[in-house]
């Protein structure tokens, strides 16, 4: 998750950054213990309710909001990701790696840390290894937590709203909390296992890979050619290196952001806006409120103090892909509505999140995982704590496969990886399969047919599409937000989506939905068949 999201900056004193919400991912939609073994999550009563809270409405204190180090703080204290020494990869040599990772972001790091502790060789291909990732993330705390990663949060907000329109009874607190995660803090986290386990960086692009003899030789854009057993491509939506047997065409979340000092807001400082849909601020701007009505954003904002917000308008999903320009003008009349008076801006924000689209091909030579490997949920476009989370997944295949010629008692002491081509394509088929196995590609089926649904709803629509998704079950909305729910789930997840809307609403899931069930249903039948052969 990084330059590859098409995440377009205009260049301001402080860098600028995305925000992209989180899945996490787990081989098993029943367990997470599996793949995070030694840390605990603690279950959290959490819902969505009509009824606004007993708490102060305005801006209670700031003990509400667990504010973390900042990440000018945390550099002036501890050692952070700046001032490690990485381990130089030697170009010159040629000796045969075990991993090679294209691209040095969160979800490339992870693997490579975790694969070098299992004592393989390991090198990370990044232009600019310890550069700032320039993407912001905002996730549900719980999901951090279950993986150890709790404290790599900068700032939590105990609750979430959203506004499903004016007034009192279309408001919806989520008792979920959230955070914004400190990427200097999890950066530095990530790099210092990695140099702790002897990972090199090669500071180059990746260009192309070939396969051959049951070897992989990564070419740089430097001209340097390193080889290995497996090819990891982590370079997003760029899709540098993995292979598509049909045409990409995903949908696309959009967003406008801002990092803003400003004299006073109207926002509850312990209470993170997920999503407003009121359209009050279009009155007086009736083009604006017509285009709105057929093409509807939501505003969402982070208070981090009574003087300072990020604020975003964000199109969920369309196709084509939502105009910025029109997203900032609707923003900033939004803010004028609401008496928000700009003092200074630290950071603007331009993001564009492919969602959905075709998997890559699979099994395929090149393995892939976060963009390129399809990880983004195709109806939410949230990200980073699913990669992270499939993470250990995937380098746990990865090393099985590197040790297992050598598990054979007649093949005691043999090199890591294959000696043959054809071996190379069963192991990564094997690995391929365990990053999606048949049950997560039926999940991905279900949230596909969710955006196809979503891409055709108006705002009065969406209105009343949201209104009966958060008044579900903590167990069904926040599960499909987490990709926490099993197949068999989420089709209960439908039936009671369907039950808890109006009729008005189900005669338009109904009309809407129809093709897009039907493309489902061809998805999922594929699931069924015997796994392609290389």
């Amino acid at each position: 998750m990084h330059s590859a999201f098409s995440c377009f900056h205009q260049q301001l004193p402080c860098r600028n950054q995305c925000f992209h919400r989180a899945i996490l991912f787990q081989n098993s939609p029943h367990c997470l213990e599996k793949h995070c073994a030694g840390f605990r999550s603690d279950k959290l009563r959490c819902r969505a309710t009509l009824t606004k809270p007993s708490r102060p409405t305005a801006h209670p204190s700031p003990a509400h909001v667990t504010q973390r180090s900042s990440p000018d703080a945390v550099r002036g204290q501890a050692t952070t990701f700046e001032s490690l020494k990485l381990h130089p990869h030697d170009s010159a040599s040629n000796v045969k790696l075990d991993l090679v990772v294209a691209g040095g972001g969160p979800s490339g790091i992870a693997v490579a840390e975790r694969v070098s502790a299992a004592g393989y060789k390991v090198c990370v291909v990044d232009p600019a290894p310890l550069a700032h990732w320039p993407n912001n993330y905002g996730v549900w705390v719980d999901e951090f937590a279950a993986m150890g990663l709790d404290d790599c949060l900068e700032i939590i907000w105990p609750q979430a709203k959203v506004h499903l329109d004016s007034g009192e009874q279309n408001e919806r607190y989520l008792y979920r909390p959230y955070g914004r995660v400190d990427r200097t803090k999890l950066k530095t986290k990530l790099l210092q296992r990695c140099v702790q386990h002897g990972v090199t960086f090669h500071e180059t692009k990746a260009a192309s890979v070939q396969h051959a003899d049951g070897s992989s030789t990564l070419t740089c854009s430097d001209g340097s050619q390193l080889h290995s057993a497996f090819v990891l491509d982590c370079t997003g939506h760029a899709r540098k290196l993995v292979t598509f047997d049909e045409k990409f065409d995903p949908g696309y979340q959009a967003a406008y952001g801002m990092m803003v000092e400003v004299d006073s807001h109207p926002f509850e400082l312990d209470t993170m806006l997920f999503m407003d849909w009121r359209d009050d601020h279009t009155k007086g701007h009736p083009e604006m409120r017509e285009a709105n009505q057929k093409l509807p954003t939501f505003l969402y904002v982070m208070p981090f103090s009574s003087t300072k917000l990020f604020l975003e308008e964000t199109s969920l999903v369309s196709r084509p892909a939502f105009e910025f320009k029109e997203l900032k003008e609707r923003l900033q009349v939004r803010m004028e509505h609401l008496g928000i008076k700009v003092k200074s801006m630290t950071e603007e924000e331009y993001c564009l999140i492919p969602m959905g689209g075709v998997l890559p091909t699979f099994p395929q030579r090149t393995l892939g995982i976060g963009g390129t490997g399809g990880m983004v949920h195709p109806s939410t476009g949230y990200m980073v704590a699913r990669v992270l989370g499939a993470a250990p997944v995937l380098a746990d295949a990865i090393i099985d496969q590197l040790a297992a010629p050598s598990d054979k008692a007649t093949h005691a002491g043999a090199p890591n990886g294959a000696s043959s081509e054809r071996e190379a394509q069963e192991m990564t088929a094997k690995i391929w399969k365990a990053i999606w196995p048949k049950e997560r590609l039926r999940q991905r089926e279900f949230f596909t047919f969710g955006m196809d649904v979503l891409l055709k709803l108006d705002l009065k629509e969406t209105r009343q599409f949201f209104a009966a998704f958060f008044g579900l079950s903590d167990f069904h909305w926040q599960g499909f937000l987490s990709s926490r729910l099993s197949f068999p789930q989420l089709m209960a997840f439908g039936l009671a989506l369907f039950a808890n809307s109006s009729n008005q609403a189900r005669a338009n899931l109904v009309f809407k939905g129809t093709p897009g069930l039907v493309t489902m249903a061809t998805g999922l039948a594929k699931t069924y068949l015997p796994d392609r052969k290389q």
